[in-house]
């Protein structure tokens, strides 16, 4: 058994789909079926049922893909740690960043990340948050960036930046006051994006006055519920880094929220426990330090580095 080979089952195991797998791989369909087919006779056992219609893994087949990953895993480190001794930021590089946060870092990310760094294969996956922890834990990406307070046994978190929250209103509501008291929830509709917005720290948290107000409707991007207020009136929250996007007109739409009730989202970066490439980390964090503002980011992690 070859370290290709378990590539092979961890790849069909990835797609359930042999066409995919074997782009993959760069190799023929009918070659990755006869590979299979090869390693299967070896072992004694079958890896995976396929039909016409889907290709799923054994019972046996999920230990043996299961510990595949970890082998795969254990191998990928010894490069990786020749590389971090020569302080050389290159191979790949797999993210997994939250899909409410993606939007304001993966532009600006991508850009200066693959410029500075051109011999590392980058690839970025937009996933939930606890999917993210999950991927991290089964060794599946490298680094992930999500809101804060996710956990697991073999993933280790560090608190990267928090970003306030501002009201934005429609034309005709509240357009006198000049700060947002939470006292109008009771009188106006309130639009809600229910992953970025019901944070556990906050002093104020809309998702706990849910059941104020004449109408709650839990959109899938902060992009849909501005054109929402922007027909429908009423008001929702956004984070900072979204105000670029917005028009001149949208601007004078938004609104701080009034003294004690700040509302903000802490997001961090996770990576496993036994995650060696710190040059490559270090890489990634500086790059995004390059366009996030500094009176977001956590003082202790500017030390770290």
């Amino acid at each position: 058994m070859t370290l290709q080979q378990l590539r092979y089952i961890v790849a069909i195991d990835r797609y359930r789909n042999f066409a995919k797998a074997a782009a993959e791989l760069d190799v023929t369909q009918p070659t990755l079926s006869a590979l299979l087919m090869k390693l299967e006779d070896e072992l004694g056992v079958r890896l995976f049922d396929r039909s016409n219609k889907s290709v799923r893994p054994t019972a046996i087949g999920e230990i043996v893909i299961r510990q595949a990953e970890s082998v795969l895993n254990q191998a990928e480190k010894i490069t990786e740690t020749i590389a971090e001794q020569r302080g050389e930021v290159s191979g790949t590089l797999s993210i997994g960043v939250g899909q409410s946060i993606a939007p304001y870092l993966m532009p600006w990310f991508i850009k200066k990340f693959t410029d500075s760094y051109p011999s590392v294969r980058l690839t970025v996956n937009e996933m939930k948050g606890d999917v993210i922890v999950e991927s991290l834990r089964l060794g599946k990406i490298d680094i992930g960036i999500a809101i804060s307070g996710h956990t697991a046994t073999e993933v280790e978190e560090f608190p990267f930046y928090s970003e306030p929250f501002h009201v934005y209103m429609a034309k005709d509501c509240l357009l006198k006051i000049a700060v947002f008291n939470p006292a109008d929830l009771v009188h106006e509709k309130m639009w809600i994006m229910k992953e970025s917005q019901c944070m556990r720290e906050s002093a104020f948290s809309f998702c706990k006055s849910r059941s104020i107000g004449r109408h709650i409707y839990e959109a899938g991007s902060i992009e849909t519920l501005i054109r929402i207020v922007d027909i429908n009136g009423g008001f929702t929250i956004i984070p900072e880094m979204h105000l670029p996007f917005l028009s001149e007109e949208q601007r004078e739409n938004v609104r701080p929220i009034k003294g004690e009730y700040v509302s903000k989202r802490s997001v961090s970066i996770y990576i496993r426990k036994d995650f060696i490439r710190r040059s490559m980390l270090k890489s990634v964090v500086l790059t995004m330090l390059s366009f996030i503002p500094k009176k977001m980011v956590d003082t202790e992690l500017l030390q770290m580095i």
